[in-house]
């Protein structure tokens, strides 16, 4: 199977799914709703507006003549879709905004994501309804004005790109002097080593996603020279990340994802020819089963599109890949390192307390992400190195180490009476101040952290193209440790699209209670391996 065909593949197979997701009887009251939470199973009290953005796949593949994809053309695929623009449209709030996660938030990725989607549909499909037209608009209006929490350059590219589709759906320039400020913002937030800022540093994952919408952008203002200069860059950066074996990302990034969006490479392409060559190099991962699992009730609709924007925008000329330089690659700003020496590739985390992965030819040789450890007592907790912090580095010719303390992993969960003091707050006052909600909920699962009462030292040291790693902890007692090991995979803060699966986390744990239990107390635990 072809490269291109191989997306369109991955994304129809989702498409079964999406419908299975949707209330599709034509007399129900929730006809065209994508949040089968909400309408079959009425477990939740209000319908995600991110849901909404399934219209979009839905709409490509009635309109894509993808050898074999047997909802072209169908009648029934593009009454679904417009069932859930309508849906979409009517369950919004007054203003236009949507909600994502609990009620009355007002969520401004899951508000654009969706109004891309709506209006992408709304052109593919040929449709015209005043009702989806008004409602365009008046979300157009609030994202506009809306500014969120966070340093998320995928939402404020997703933002601009949602403008300037409104502005030519409507022939208006309503929007422009508020579009020009947030593709400023962008360009202010891409580090000179080209990657987006995505919370705390850089994530390839959701910086394909940033490509993307860029790309998209771009090709409609083709003459934008410093967006083309940025974009270039930013292409240049991700290209470090597709691994050997053809996957890329993982738990090394600053948020831990395994995204990959590939329809921005097909569309630069038409100007920088090195773009489509990052994805020739993930499909070979793609074939063979080695992408990661995105088929979440709640995201799958993301690479669902992209993949099938990257089958249409497919560009035939595809020069060979350059093999990768030898030696190693230092992103200072974003806290990363990729080394290869012979037929060893590492990719490390300095800003993560060394997380790595290594690889052998195309093949994962080792995934690991550091020293986990549960204490017990009053409150059973667990305490990390990988999470995303300022730790002591010292890099050699032939190595690295890393010193630090590792951090308390965030263990937070829900409870029915957690649930209902939100629902009550969010009724009562939340409705009018839902960014400080969204703000305080960011510090609590993502940025926010508290050091632990340990202390590790990392080293990494190449002998050959064999790497030696060797791991030390300490902490003044180990009576309240209950449990520790290393594992290949851990992440311990709350983002969206981290957590899927990967072939990768097929790796065993290596469970160290045992030794700890043999230790005395004040002395080290030590643990050396070669690779």
């Amino acid at each position: 199977m072809s490269p291109r065909d191989l997306f369109a593949r991955e994304a129809l197979a989702l498409i079964p799914k999406i419908l299975t997701l949707q209330d599709r009887n034509t007399h129900s009251p929730t006809y065209g709703c994508f949040d089968r939470n909400f309408w079959h199973y009425k477990i939740i009290d209000f319908p995600s507006g991110m849901a909404a953005e399934f219209v979009w796949p839905l709409a490509l593949a009635h309109s894509l003549p993808i050898e074999g994809n047997p909802y072209f053309e169908m009648p029934a695929i593009k009454e679904w879709a417009a069932a859930g623009i309508r849906y979409m449209a009517r369950s919004a709030h007054p203003d236009g905004s949507c909600d994502d996660y609990f009620p009355f938030e007002k969520a401004a990725g899951a508000a654009a994501f969706s109004l891309l989607a709506g209006m992408e549909s709304y052109a593919l499909l040929g449709l015209h309804d005043e009702e989806m037209l008004e409602f365009f608009a008046k979300r157009a209006d609030w994202l506009a004005d809306h500014h969120e929490s966070g340093r998320l350059t995928n939402h404020q590219a997703l933002i601009v790109l949602c403008l300037d589709k409104a502005g030519r759906l409507f022939e208006s320039d309503r929007w422009d002097k508020l579009k020009a400020k947030r593709i400023k913002r962008v360009l202010e937030w891409q580090n000179e080593e080209g990657w987006f800022a995505e919370y705390e540093g850089a994530d390839p994952g959701y910086h394909t996603l940033t490509c993307g919408l860029l790309a998209q952008y771009l090709a409609l203002h083709p003459d934008h020279a410093e967006l083309r200069a940025a974009l270039e860059k930013a292409i240049k950066f991700a290209a470090h990340f597709v691994h050997p074996d053809g996957s890329f990302g993982g738990e090394y990034t600053s948020r831990n994802t395994y995204n990959y969006f590939p329809h921005g490479f097909e569309i630069a392409a038409q100007w920088f020819p090195d773009a489509p060559g990052l994805n020739d190099q993930f499909t070979r991962g793609l074939s063979r089963h080695l992408g990661a699992c995105y088929a979440d009730d709640h995201i799958l609709g993301h690479h669902a599109w992209s993949y099938l924007l990257a089958w249409q925008h497919w560009h035939a000329a595809r020069p060979a890949a350059a093999k990768p330089a030898e030696g190693r690659t230092h992103f200072k700003h974003a806290g990363l390192v990729v080394e290869r020496r012979g037929d060893a590739t590492l990719y490390l985390a300095l800003n993560k307390g060394g997380v790595f992965k290594l690889f052998r030819g195309d093949r994962l040789a080792h995934s690991d992400t550091g020293f986990s450890v549960v204490t017990g007592g009053k409150k059973r907790r667990v305490a990390v190195g990988h999470l995303v912090a300022k730790y002591h580095v010292k890099l050699s010719d032939d190595g690295v180490e890393i010193d630090g303390r590792l951090g308390w992993a965030k263990t937070k969960q829900m409870t029915t009476f957690n649930l209902v003091v939100l629902r009550a707050i969010m009724f009562l006052g939340g409705r009018l101040f839902p960014d400080l909600i969204r703000k305080l909920l960011q510090r609590v699962l993502i940025t926010g952290k508290k050091a632990a009462p340990f202390e590790f030292t990392r080293k990494l040291t190449w002998q050959g193209s064999n790497l030696e790693v060797a791991d030390e902890l300490r902490a003044k007692s180990w009576q309240s440790v209950e449990e520790a090991g290393i594992g290949p995979a851990q992440t311990s803060i709350y983002v969206v699209m981290s957590r899927t699966y990967q072939p990768g986390q097929l790796e065993p744990w290596l469970d160290l209670t045992p030794e700890i239990e043999k230790l005395p107390e004040g002395e080290p635990l030590k643990v050396t391996r070669t690779f």
